[in-house]
């Protein structure tokens, strides 16, 4: 059978079949567009375009690519080459014999290898989502003489940018054998405007040391189009990309562009934000140096605020929609009395308002401290101001200043109640992101430039790399850039922050959403009705049906209601007992407060017994080890027949008394001088005295 030619009619090219990944699993889907399986090398055709047809990719084409497994698991895997370039030549990874690794055992990653992305789950709850496992394969598609790379930075600056350009060249040296290294200057509009520069291990040795970028960075300036011409032209076939969201963004929309043109270039991205509100991982490189530079700030305003009378310490972090830095500087620092962020809106007049916390806070302690996140009270601030959105280079919407608003209504506030007030402000933000990143960052930043490396030797594209619960994994462009990790302000973390700073939480009852089970299912399986489960089960133990029964579990449905049950004698008094007291518990919490039992003092007689007796049914005060005297001498003084109640080891009785923990023979010997007539005494041997039955 005579073969088509390709030259002829691009867009009648058909593929035979379609491979999703280095083992050559063969599907049988047909692929969304045509492509070749011409090889035109590189240096012989530099300005050669691809012959592929140029009809627009479907949106699906940068989507993950869904794998589905047993008991609910659910894969979404990135893009490979041999999605759209089927039966690619393979070769030995290099790493193979390097001399570093040669003594690694399991150094290579497995293909099935997975990493899930919740790691909390039930016992009858599926496997959820996962991610493929970041690392080196043995495997690679590229050979170390054709590899031509570039490393471009966008966005606003971030510690630890300097050390992952660092290690992506040493890595791309001497781990893969690289030669060239290529780096673009001032972000996107650096591939077409400005001339590269050459990145040797040289050049690079000690830039980890210094912030901002030495290859410098802008926003703005994305033309897909050109970006993709010039990649094509320079002969480029790896192209790291570091940024935040909206970076990740122009990366999702190269990637589409070189794929529709059948290019053999890996695109990769490196999540970079301050704000650390890229979704899906864990945290993003630069977090925690800048939490570490923010308490500097935090610090010097504490300092401030409490040399003086009625100091105020007013301290703007970065967030413009997530507030992360704020939450977890003010959770460090110990010294904040109050955090506002974009996601917990406040209100400042009225009961319960800011303004109303810091006078408190103010007659407590003489001073306070305030953060703020640089996105928090936009809205109270458009207000009373009457602003109009606008938004930058970037797309990001420009921010009224907080900072400077909020210094001003404070000061507007307290001179109206006529009380003095010395307010200090500080912003640190362009401090923060200026500086170094630290000994944890660098390590991070050095574990994110490997698996980069890694993923796209392997022949992987349109990808992201990041940390999912303590494991490096590679993200599909989509799951990064559809949405943003913010602070769930119904979280435990923001629970801690509110106990540690003793701050109002500015909600009314009627913004408080219930408490749901939020149980995690895959895409994949939303759609599926799943197998009906048995009802939950509930171990309830309930009280002894006579004082001779043995206490037996009930299991208990979700829609059956526990049997009714024979009261007992002890039952009958326990129930008497005030609503504090726990009925269905053996062990009975007890505290210093109104509930203690009245205490005879060395000098009472057996004459106030019907006067303890009496207070000792309106206040109960009752021990795990003294439960059954304590029913038994109550039926005693009520005229009761005793019941014969067997009593545990644990239990101690008038007539036995056991021998206090840590007071030893002596102990021992007064509890048993004790042991008269009056019931009491033994207990006030190990029960402190109650304040309010003196």
């Amino acid at each position: 059978m005579e073969a088509t030619s390709p030259l002829a009619s691009p867009d009648a090219v058909h593929v035979e079949g379609d491979f999703d990944s280095p083992n050559s699993r063969q599907v049988t889907s047909n692929l969304p567009f045509s492509a070749t399986c011409i090889r035109i090398a590189r240096d012989s055709y530099p300005n050669l375009r691809s012959l592929v047809s140029s009809s627009t990719l479907p949106d699906d084409a940068v989507a993950s690519k869904i794998v589905e497994g047993e008991y609910g698991y659910v894969l979404e895997d990135v893009p490979h080459f041999t999605d759209y370039l089927p039966d690619m030549p393979t070769f030995t990874n290099p790493l193979r014999n390097h001399p570093a690794y040669k003594t690694v055992k399991q150094y290579w990653v497995n293909e099935e290898d997975s990493v899930p992305l919740q790691i909390v789950s039930q016992k009858d709850s599926p496997r959820g989502v996962h991610f493929r496992r970041a690392g080196p394969r043995q495997k690679v598609y590229f050979e170390s003489d054709e590899v031509l790379p570039c490393i471009v930075t966008c966005g606003g600056l971030c510690p630890g940018l300097n050390t992952v350009i660092r290690e992506l060249v040493c890595g791309l040296f001497h781990m893969y054998n690289v030669n060239h290294v290529l780096g673009i200057e001032a972000g996107y509009k650096g591939f077409y405007s400005r001339n590269t520069v050459e990145l040797t291990p040289k050049s690079v040795n000690d830039i980890h040391k210094r912030g901002g970028t030495v290859i410098g960075t802008s926003r703005g300036g994305h033309d897909t189009i050109k970006i993709v011409d010039n990649i094509e032209d320079r002969g480029v076939n790896q192209v790291y990309i570091i940024g935040g969201d909206g970076t990740q963004k122009g990366a999702s929309d190269i990637y589409k562009e070189i794929r529709r043109r059948g290019l053999k270039v890996a695109v990769v991205g490196i999540p970079k934000t301050i704000d650390n509100d890229i979704a899906v991982i864990d945290k993003s490189f630069g977090f925690d140096s800048a939490v570490t530079e923010a308490q500097r700030a935090i610090n010097a305003a504490h300092v401030e605020a409490e040399s003086i009378e009625n100091g105020i310490g007013l301290v703007k972090l970065m967030g413009r929609y997530s507030g992360f830095l704020s939450m977890y500087a003010t959770l460090a620092s110990r010294d904040v009395d109050c955090c506002l962020i974009p996601e917990s809106p406040f209100y400042l007049e009225g009961k319960g308002g800011l303004f109303e916390f810091m006078e408190k806070r103010l007659r407590e302690n003489g001073h306070m401290v305030l953060v703020v996140a640089e996105g928090a009270g936009q809205k109270i601030i458009a207000q009373s101001v009457h602003s109009v959105d606008t938004i930058d280079e970037s797309g990001n919407r420009l921010l009224l200043d907080i900072g400077l608003w909020l210094s001003e209504k404070i000061k507007e506030h307290f001179s109206r109640k006529k009380i003095t007030l010395n307010l200090k402000y500080i912003d640190p933000t362009y401090m923060i992101r200026a500086i170094p990143s630290n000994a944890s960052d660098n390590v991070y930043c050095t574990l994110l430039a490997h698996s980069a490396l890694h993923g796209a030797m392997a022949g992987y594209t349109g990808f992201c790399v990041g940390q999912i619960n303590g494991r490096h994994a590679y993200i599909p462009f989509n799951r990064v850039t559809n949405k943003r990790n913010r602070v769930s302000i119904q979280d435990r973390m923001w629970a801690r922050l509110l106990s540690s700073t003793n701050q109002p939480s500015f909600m009314e009852k009627k913004d408080v959403k219930p408490a749901s089970n939020n149980r995690l299912k895959p895409p994949s399986l939303l759609s599926k009705p799943m197998n009906a489960e048995p009802s939950v089960q509930t171990s309830i133990k309930l009280p002894p049906k006579s004082p001779n029964t043995p206490t037996k579990p009930v299991l208990i449905t979700e829609n059956q209601q526990p049997p009714e049950e024979k009261k007992s004698p002890i039952t009958d008094i326990i129930e008497e007992a005030p609503p504090a007291v726990n009925t269905t518990a053996i062990e009975l919490k007890t505290s210093d407060s109104d509930q203690s039992p009245p205490h005879a003092s060395e000098s009472d007689t057996q004459s106030d017994t019907g006067t303890r007796n009496s207070s000792h049914e309106k206040k109960h005060r009752v021990r795990s080890q003294s439960l059954s005297s304590f029913g038994r001498h109550s039926m005693k003084h009520r005229g009761s027949v005793e019941s014969p109640v067997a009593t545990p080891s644990s239990m101690s009785s008038p007539s036995q008394p056991s021998t206090p923990t840590g007071r030893g023979a002596e102990g021992h010997k007064k509890a048993k001088q004790m042991s008269g007539r009056n019931p009491w005494r033994l207990h006030r041997i190990f029960l402190k005295r109650s304040p309010s039955t003196k």
